[in-house]
C-alpha cells in the first residue's frame, strides 16, 4: 500500500511540474519571456509607474532579483526607466507599446490558473492543500526562504534570450 502511494503522489508531483513547464514554454514561444520577467512586466502595467523596491515586495522577490529582471526587461525594450520628478534618486518604471503588447500576447499562466481556482476553495481546504505542500517542501528539503511565490522551478532572474520582435 505505501508503495502504491509513493507512486501516486510522485506521478501527482509530475503533473504539477509539467504543468508549470508546458505553461512555461507556451509563454516563452508566444512572448520570449520567463515566468518571472513575465510577472515583472505585468505588475508594471499593473501598478503603473512602481519603483523596483514597490516590485520587489509586492512579489516578494528580492532586490537584487528585480534589477536583473528589470535590466533584461529594458534590453529588450519591454520597459524603461524614469528618475522620478519629485526625489531624482528614485526611479520608477515604466512598460513600453512592446511590453503591453508583450501582456496582451502572454498565455494564462498555471499560477493564475491555480490562484483564481485555489480562491474558490473553502478556507479548511486552502489550509490543508497549503499545509500539505509545506510538508511536501520539507520531505524535498527546500526552506521556505528558498521560495518565490511563482509556479517555476529555474533560476528566478534567468535570461529566455531575446524577446522577438513585434
Amino acid at each position: 500500500m505505501d508503495e502504491d502511494l509513493t507512486i501516486a503522489a510522485l506521478k501527482a508531483l509530475r503533473r504539477i511540474m509539467r504543468a508549470s513547464e508546458l505553461g512555461n514554454r507556451a509563454l516563452a514561444a508566444q512572448t520570449g519571456l520567463t515566468p518571472s520577467q513575465f510577472l515583472v512586466l505585468q505588475e508594471v502595467v499593473e501598478r503603473g509607474e512602481p519603483t523596483p523596491g514597490e516590485l520587489a515586495s509586492t512579489l516578494q522577490f528580492r532586490q537584487a532579483t528585480i534589477t536583473n529582471i528589470t535590466d533584461r526587461l529594458e534590453q529588450s525594450g519591454l520597459v524603461t526607466r524614469l528618475r522620478s520628478d519629485q526625489d531624482k534618486r528614485r526611479i520608477h518604471l515604466r512598460a513600453t507599446d512592446k511590453g503591453l503588447a508583450a501582456i496582451e500576447q502572454a498565455p494564462t499562466l498555471p499560477q493564475a490558473r491555480f490562484s483564481a481556482s485555489f480562491a474558490m476553495l473553502p478556507d479548511w481546504e486552502q489550509a490543508m492543500i497549503l499545509a500539505g505542500l509545506h510538508r511536501l517542501g520539507d520531505i524535498l528539503g527546500v526552506s521556505i526562504k528558498d521560495s518565490a511565490p511563482l509556479l517555476d522551478s529555474g533560476a528566478i532572474d534567468r535570461s529566455r534570450g531575446a524577446v522577438p520582435e513585434r
